[in-house]
């Protein structure tokens, strides 16, 4: 037989060059071919409920754990006589899939070990359920153990009975023998089953936040994800709803599944569709740029999951998420938090103290009940007289405001109206004291430029020391007057370049610097628990589940246009109940679109939330201002259905030139219904037909139209059942472009 030349010179060379002992020690390192057995155990179902719904586990022979079922409510038990779950194709329904064994899917634990190993197998040791007291939740915990490593992991799943709420999440112990990188932890993980998957999520920018997007899911993967750093939700958001078994998202029927991930950070959700047509759901921290290391010993907890089901259509979803959210998470929900006038687009960088005096003064004639001082108050070495200089210097601008700010605040409050000021204490100037005193506070990569957005840098929120220093920012801005009452705390860029002075692994720097703000965050609670704190990030940029636990609002988008806000409003309140969206009127030529829209049209969209205002009040003639009277007054008369009541979209604003929604009381006494012309149509000189819904069809109810002497609709006065209500009887005519009304119902 002929030896190929190839194979005789590599011999040569081996011969020639022998290895030498701790070379040949290195190419020889090998595995153990040792099987561990892995102990057998009892299968078993294990169910996860809801008042009315069912997420069904199944714990095999070999202690494997799949998700067989998520719905509505069944008899779990039912469930063992189902055959295992296992295709060729290496996705199967494992209920936390990791790498290794047969899996070769999108994985929720992927970990390389010290040996260089990356296979998990995770199974069955044990789980335990109890109600948890305070709430009608009930918490169930299963613990896993790969037993040829020894690390182990335990998945939660708080089922929340009457919102028909689960929120699941994570935590690996590492109790191997060395430390460990988790490459990929997921805080969940879902299989859904059926003929098809419509996608609804949000996309945006900058203005443009909360813009929905439906897309029927094909086979392979899908991600929504950020790597922005900070401002985690300008471009998207953590959530979504899936549609099962249809091509249109409807608002009243059908199955419907949504998610949303409670994490300020980079998220990565993934949706797989395999051959078999599962679809599998992985929802978690994005693993870019974080192999997290965790220390033998150590555990890592992740951030939670919120899910929810609902058999009728995305209304029925985004009602079981928001009365959770009102109840367990946003800070103080279902509060009824004050209307205001923001001295932003009323006066920018360019005031004085008689200027906020007079806004005061308007603000107090007009109804309202609190006036918030923006950006600009602060910085004297570095004036904060524009958005280049001073941030960071948080200390009061004398040559602006000599008399200080609780001359202001005291002010406000002998008018009978709280006080609020701006801060963006994540951030800095490099015209600055602070960027002067501690450049290694700021996000950076050694060696490489320290790129700006808007004129300034990023603190490092991982370092505890920089911790203290936004802490303190928050408690020193407090200590000017105790005459503050709210915060709006923004954040105007997102992370370039990552990287921290202070870490020794910098693949911990995105997950620590949440973390970092999530720990400024509890020590604010536990000292001011009574502070109306919005989460401002220009704009709608951190808008999830993760800081609502901290903040009383969001700031919905630094757009303002009436038109705008209809769109944005809507795509929020998929996922988010209205509590939370923070309002505004303004002024036109609109400061970011320049539409003209009419100043009633603005208030009857502004009045879907947090009612406020963002304009120079003197600017108003004596009938707008009369208007503008009329509107706050009529507000405060109904605005705690906006707070608390149950919300019913009428349709959707895409595609259509009228859109409506409405908020009902729970007892279903009172109603508000908002309707818009946001299109030209001609054909609605007669009006046009909205069910409304949410209605006790027996129940009569008297409907007024707020805020006008001729009403829309032939109606007004009068009353009328439920059941008319909800027939399509209700025609209000909106027949022109900017037509609005807003409608208050009370049974009688």
């Amino acid at each position: 037989m002929r030896i190929p030349k190839v194979l005789v010179a590599a011999a040569l060379i081996a011969a020639i060059l022998p290895l030498n002992d701790a070379q040949a020690r290195k190419k020889k390192k090998t595995f153990t071919h040792e099987t561990v057995a892995v102990p057998e155990v009892q299968p078993q179902v294990i169910a996860v409920e809801t008042q009315n719904t069912s997420l069904v586990l199944c714990v095999r022979e070999d202690g494997e754990l799949q998700q067989l079922y998520y719905g509505k409510k069944v008899d779990a038990s039912e469930f063992e006589a189902v055959p295992r779950v296992h295709n060729r194709y290496g996705s199967g329904c494992s209920a936390f899939p990791s790498t290794g064994a047969s899996f070769l899917g999108q994985p929720a634990l992927h970990v390389r070990y010290a040996d260089g190993t990356h296979n998990t197998e995770m199974r069955y040791f044990s789980h335990s359920s109890h109600p948890v007291s305070g709430s009608d939740a009930v918490e169930t915990t299963i613990h896993l153990k790969d037993h040829v490593t020894g690390l182990e992991l335990e998945l939660s799943f708080l089922a929340h009975q009457a919102e028909d709420v689960i929120v699941a999440c994570s935590e690996v112990i590492n109790n191997t023998n060395a430390g460990v990188e988790l490459l990929d932890i997921a805080s969940s993980a879902m299989t859904l089953r059926a003929g098809s998957y419509l996608l609804t999520h949000a996309n945006g920018s900058w203005a443009q936040e909360m813009q929905i997007e439906n897309e029927l899911l094909q086979h392979g993967v899908k991600l929504l994800e950020t790597r922005r750093g900070t401002q985690t939700t300008q471009c998207g958001n953590p959530s979504f709803l899936l549609s099962l078994n249809t091509e249109q998202l409807n608002e009243d029927y059908g199955e419907v599944v949504a998610g949303a991930l409670a994490w300020s950070g980079n998220y990565r959700i993934s949706f797989e569709q395999g051959p078999e047509h599962f679809l599998s759901i992985v929802a978690g921290i994005n693993p870019f740029a974080s192999a997290y290391p965790l220390g033998k010993g150590q555990r890592f907890r992740t951030p939670e999951m919120v899910w929810t089901f609902s058999d009728e259509g995305a209304g029925g979803a985004s009602r079981q998420l928001h009365r959770w959210a009102r109840k367990y998470r946003v800070y103080n929900g279902g509060e009824v938090n004050p209307t205001l006038l923001n001295s932003w687009e009323g006066a920018y960088f360019t005031f004085t103290t008689e200027t906020l005096i007079h806004m005061i003064d308007d603000a107090a004639s007009m109804g309202l009940e609190m006036f918030v001082l923006d950006d600009g108050w602060f910085g004297n070495n570095y004036p904060r007289n524009n958005d280049r200089a001073g941030l960071g210097d948080w200390k009061v601008n004398v040559s602006k405001l000599p008399e200080g700010i609780d001359h202001i605040a005291s002010y406000a409050h002998s008018k009978g109206l709280r006080f609020g000021i701006w801060i963006e204490p994540e951030m800095v100037n490099p015209e600055s004291d602070l960027a002067h005193a501690h450049p290694e506070w700021v996000v950076q990569s050694p060696g490489r430029v320290i790129y700006q957005e808007r004129s300034q840098w990023v603190l490092d929120l991982s370092n505890p020391a920089v911790q203290d220093f936004v802490y303190g920012v928050f408690d020193s801005v407090m200590q000017l007057s105790p005459s503050i009452d709210y915060i709006k705390w923004d954040c105007n860029r997102p992370v370039f370049s990552f990287g921290s002075p202070y870490l020794d692994s910098q693949d911990r720097f995105y997950v620590d610097y949440v973390q970092g703000l999530y720990n400024v965050m509890r020590r604010i609670r536990e000292k001011y628990p009574d502070v109306l704190v919005q989460c401002c990030s220009s704009g709608g940029a951190r808008v999830d589940y993760g800081s609502l636990r901290y903040f009383n609002e969001i700031w919905t988008s630094d757009d303002t246009d009436g038109l705008e806000r209809v769109f944005m409003q809507y795509g929020t309140s998929l996922i988010y109940p209205a509590c939370v969206m923070a309002a505004h009127v303004s002024e036109v030529p609109n400061h970011q679109s320049r539409n003209i829209t009419p100043l009633k049209f603005r208030f009857d969209v502004a009045c879907q939330g947090r009612l406020g205002l963002e304009l120079q009040p003197r600017y108003l003639s004596a009938d707008d201002m009369a208007l503008v009277n009329r509107c706050v007054e009529s507000y405060k008369n109904y605005r705690d259905l906006v707070f608390t009541g149950d919300l019913y979209r009428l349709g959707s604003p895409y595609g259509n030139d009228i859109y409506g929604c409405m908020y009902v009381s729970e007892d279903k006494s009172r109603a508000v219904v908002y309707v818009y012309s946001i299109g030209f149509d001609a054909r609605g000189t007669d009006g046009q037909r909205f069910r409304l819904k949410g209605l006790d069809p027996s129940r009569r109810y008297k409907v007024t139209e707020q805020n006008v002497d001729s009403s829309c609709w032939w109606g007004d006065g009068g009353v009328y059942s439920g059941a008319f209500l909800g027939s399509g009887a209700f025609n209000p005519v909106l027949p022109n472009l900017y037509s609005s009304a807003i409608f208050l119902l009370e049974a009688e």
